[in-house]
């Protein structure tokens, strides 16, 4: 028998029971679409948190944060260093360390901030005193203007760059470009540019376009009134590297800070991209098993159909077999019926996991309301292994009422009623 022949007959047998047949396939739907569903929700949590990452540099970026404190056999010790960042650590990181493409410091107050307009328009947000490398550690693109330069921070000159809820919030629609603000109860600040829209960070709670950026050295001056630096970021040229960079910023570090390296911590992406990696694998795995359970229900749905189907054509197997079909020919017309069935069921899976999940993502936003969007992401290897599987599943349930079909006697098959 043809392949196409055999699935031209399997699938007109399921045409001609289509109540039957949907009641066969009801398990392996129900199945796939909750893999498929819950497969894409997963996945769209991952894009978001990838994303959120992203606002934050990119996993390619590690973070150095002084440290008032560090954990010691299960307690946490205060640190008696004096050591603090300052602006020759960040030269120093660019200069000495080959791994590392752009370094950028901060000092970040993230939301509380009264920032004025001379129109009097107001708005609350957060300040960054933050370097000319800051843009591109972070690939935060200009909306208008240009960003700090280092003749700026050399300076210590009195500009700032606003995020675009802040420009909006202060001028309108109009360009704040060469127009002054005041931020808290300090001197003004000629505005030199603006950024396009960025986004809450879920990481840091805030969004980053409620934020001005100021030259480092400025805030340091007009602040914080000393030359400490708080927060130091660094971007290794590719992820791969980055392990290299952190040992020799490390070294940079020691050398330049009397041999410690206790007083700082590195906060590094890659880690927190690992941990996402184990959470969605476990996932995966646990609706793999419960879908494996109902995948499993479904089989035996299918075996006993197709038992109940090899017994009502029992005449139609013997007249095959006595017009000269052979025993191979009845088995592969009968597992062609089973994958047909399965691999159908597969593909209705999917279409109703595919709309469930994009219905739970939109349900995901309304519950969840701390991002705008929730994608669900359809993976295209997803589907095929569902589908795939699907179709074994068909073969494997379907083999016993084949080789059942097969070994009927033709005699005895036509003498049935």
């Amino acid at each position: 028998m043809r392949l196409s022949d055999g699935l031209s007959v399997g699938i007109k047998a399921i045409y001609s029971n289509k109540l039957r047949s949907l009641l066969m396939m009801l398990g392996i739907i129900i199945g796939i679409a909750a893999v498929i569903a819950m497969i894409a929700i997963g996945d769209g949590a991952k894009e978001i948190i990838l994303q959120d990452l992203q606002k934050i540099g990119g996993i390619n970026q590690f973070t150095l944060y002084r440290t008032t404190s560090k954990w010691v056999n299960g307690r946490r010790v205060p640190i008696r260093s004096g050591e603090h960042f300052n602006y020759g650590d960040v030269l120093a990181i660019e200069a000495e360390c080959p791994s590392v493409k752009v370094v950028t410091p901060r000092i970040p107050n993230w939301t509380g901030v009264l920032i004025q307009a001379p129109s009097g328009a107001n708005t609350r947000g957060g300040y960054n005193g933050v370097n000319a490398a800051y843009t591109a550690a972070m690939d935060w693109n200009l909306r208008e203007g240009r960003f700090i330069s280092d003749q700026d921070v050399d300076n210590a000159t009195k500009v700032v760059v606003l995020g675009s809820s802040v420009a909006a919030e202060l001028f309108g629609v109009a360009s704040p470009l060469g127009k002054e603000i005041k931020i808290g109860n300090r001197e003004r600040f000629t505005v030199i540019g603006t950024l396009v829209p960025r986004g809450r960070s879920l990481k840091f709670g805030s969004s980053f376009d409620e934020l001005v950026f100021i030259p480092i050295t400025t805030t340091q001056q007009r602040f914080t009134g000393n030359d400490r630096i708080l927060q130091i970021a660094v971007k290794a040229h590719t992820v791969e590297v980055i392990p290299k960079a952190i040992e020799e910023v490390k070294s940079v570090m020691r050398k330049r800070h009397n041999n410690q390296d206790d007083f700082f911590v590195i906060f590094d992406i890659r880690a927190g991209v690992a941990k996402l990696g184990k959470i969605s694998k476990v996932i995966k795995i646990a609706l793999g098993s419960i879908a494996g359970f109902s995948l499993l229900v479904g089989g035996i749905g299918i075996m006993n159909m197709m038992l109940v189907a090899v017994a009502e054509r029992t005449r139609e197997i013997g007249l095959r077999k006595a017009l000269g079909a052979k025993s191979l020919d009845i088995l592969l017309q009968f597992l062609i019926e089973s994958v047909a069935m399965c691999s159908i069921g597969g593909l209705i899976g999917v279409g109703f996991g595919t709309f469930a999940g994009k219905g739970m993502a939109h349900l995901a936003v309304k519950i969840v309301k701390i991002v705008p969007e929730w994608p669900a992401v359809l993976s295209a290897r997803w589907v095929l292994i569902s589908v795939s599987f699907s179709a074994v599943i068909g073969l494997g349930f379907g083999l016993y009422p084949a080789v059942k079909a097969m070994k009927l006697s033709p005699i005895e098959a036509l003498r049935t009623e």
